[in-house]
């Protein structure tokens, strides 16, 4: 096993912040402030590399996220990782998605009302704004004394990959 060698945290003098990587570490920050839960260097990287993957509309496993953050900071324990990914859901700086059949899958696109659209073959996950037309199944028939303030819609099929395989195999 080849050790790595880390050179030090960088420390931007002008306030006092260790800065991470190579993103701009204030949005991170100001959101686990703004959550009210402790700054560290490992949560601020879990949330940036969620953030990094927000755009690809990437849902991350633990072991991924795990991966990332070691080439940002280095040393990180499996354990240290899911402890950042439940203080961060608990503060709801992050969502968990649990497809069945699946690991856990982690993404920081929170506090809207998005979907996800699940391929049944290779496990791709993406996702979708918010449900048009008919809504009946997003309205329950009772609430049973709930306060209902949101709902989750799980669309399994297949991704256009793998239905056009899958179109192509069926062919003689």
């Amino acid at each position: 096993m080849t050790a790595h060698v880390h050179e030090p945290v960088p420390v931007d003098e002008s306030v006092g912040r260790r800065t991470v990587g190579h993103t701009d570490e204030s949005t991170a920050v100001g959101r686990l402030r703004s959550a009210g839960i402790r700054v560290t260097n490992p949560r601020v990287a879990v949330l940036d590399v969620l953030e990094e993957a927000r755009p690809r509309h990437e849902h991350l496993s633990a072991a991924t996220v795990e991966e990332r953050v070691r080439q940002r900071i280095g040393a990180i324990s499996t354990q240290g990782v899911y402890d950042c990914l439940e203080a961060l859901g608990s503060a709801h700086l992050v969502r968990t998605l649990e497809p069945a059949g699946q690991p856990a899958l982690y993404e920081s696109r929170v506090h809207d009302n998005h979907h996800h659209l699940v391929c049944r073959s290779c496990n791709l996950v993406t996702d979708i704004d918010c449900v048009v037309g008919e809504s009946a199944c997003l309205t329950p028939s009772s609430t049973n004394g709930f306060v209902v303030d949101e709902a989750e819609v799980t669309f399994w099929g297949l991704c256009p990959s793998c239905a056009a395989s899958s179109a192509t195999v069926a062919r003689p």
